[in-house]
């Protein structure tokens, strides 16, 4: 198997099992243990969601930069805070959340291509 190529027995590919507190923890960036919290959820959740980006074609780098991005984008959108274990299970809420950031960036890198930051 090549380096790039994604195994799907691969154990790091899978999303785990959810830690609600985990997840609501890491919402709240006053609370103690905010921080240990974030990267906790950071780790066990960075490799499957970049695995889901690369299986929708994306290069290796490129998938690194996107996936970086959407934790960015959950920290600035504060997007953690409307995960509910009463609405569903978090890696369909995660799924979608990045469905609709990669669908945000793509629009946008379209719009660059057409010459999007120029006025006329």
């Amino acid at each position: 198997m090549k380096e790039n190529q994604i195994s799907v027995g691969d154990d790091q590919y899978r999303f785990h099992t959810t830690r609600w507190s985990v997840v609501l923890l890491s919402a709240q960036s006053q609370a103690p243990g905010f921080q240990a919290a974030l990267s906790e959820l950071y780790s066990i959740y960075w490799y499957p969601l970049y695995a889901y980006v690369r299986r929708r074609g994306h290069a290796p780098e490129e998938a690194q930069d996107l996936t970086q991005g959407f934790f960015l984008h959950l920290l600035e959108h504060k997007t953690l805070g409307r995960a509910d274990p009463l609405k569903g299970k978090f890696r369909s809420f995660l799924l979608e959340s990045l469905q609709n950031y990669l669908s945000t960036e793509a629009e946008r890198a379209r719009c660059l291509k057409r010459g999007g930051g120029v006025e006329l």
